[in-house]
């Protein structure tokens, strides 16, 4: 019994990695596709070669400002804000949404404001970040943390309330008080929640950190994105996008990789 259980997970496993293989080289085919037709379209004149550049002028672009070093602290400034916007912005977000938890009051309180921050344009809030803690890092955090902590907070207390409430009446028939409740029942089945939140949290958290840097910064991949478009040098806007884009996704397949092993 115990040999056909494994032969029957082992051709599970079989047809689950070669599903993996069939997606990753979709994937990658139709990223090469995307990239051979743009610089087919960028030779032949088939677009403006002025604001839309083509891959091989893109990635010279990038390997002479890494060979020459001007890209690494405007990297290591942009992935640094994003690293703290994004851990603080799902502390501060799950926290707020435990406490919502806990007092049932305070969450029908603030509820409709919560609706409004969430609906209110984050850019709109930039200016008032820079008066308040300077043109900085601490400005370009804070305007990260207004767009992660909003909707960690919604997404992570509606997980708590949608628990199960067979298995809160199971403690509270065994005595467990709210302490007990929530760290055995609610907090254990809502971590799937709270790690899907990690994944949307890291695109809010560069969305959040580039904003801020097209505010304020003088140094960063949004300044980089600004500077190219004042001195009309579109290959370095797209350059930027692309290094925006592999970082963001490294950052991703971390997340995910972390829910895979916690699931």
């Amino acid at each position: 019994m115990q040999d056909a259980l494994q032969s029957i997970y082992q051709s599970h496993r079989k047809r689950f990695k070669k599903k993996q293989r069939l997606v990753l080289s979709v994937q990658i085919v139709i990223l090469i596709a995307f990239f051979a037709m743009w610089e087919i379209a960028g030779r032949l004149k088939w677009i403006d070669v002025l604001l839309f550049s083509y891959p091989s002028k893109v990635f010279a672009q990038i390997a002479r400002d890494s060979l020459d070093g001007s890209l690494w602290p405007h990297l290591g400034i942009t992935v640094g804000e994003t690293i703290v916007g994004f851990l603080l912005g799902t502390l501060f977000g799950t926290g707020l949404a435990m406490l919502l938890w806990w007092w049932d009051f305070l969450a029908k309180v603030v509820d409709p404001y919560m609706v409004v921050l969430n609906s209110m344009p984050k850019v709109a809030l930039g200016p008032l970040f820079i008066v308040s803690f300077g043109p900085g890092f601490m400005a370009i955090v804070a305007t990260t943390l207004s767009i992660t902590v909003i909707i960690t907070t919604l997404v992570v207390y509606q997980s708590f309330r949608e628990v199960d409430p067979n298995f809160v009446k199971v403690v509270r028939v065994f005595g467990g008080n709210k302490r007990t409740v929530f760290r055995k029942v609610i907090l254990p089945a809502s971590v799937p929640a709270i790690v899907s939140t990690l994944k949307v949290n890291v695109g809010l958290a560069w969305i959040g950190v580039i904003v801020g840097e097209f505010l304020v910064a003088k140094i960063g991949l949004g300044y980089l994105i600004v500077y190219g478009f004042q001195v009309f040098n579109f290959t370095l806007v797209l350059s930027t996008l692309i290094i925006i884009a592999v970082v963001a996704t490294a950052m991703y397949k971390l997340v995910a990789y972390i829910e895979r092993k916690l699931a």
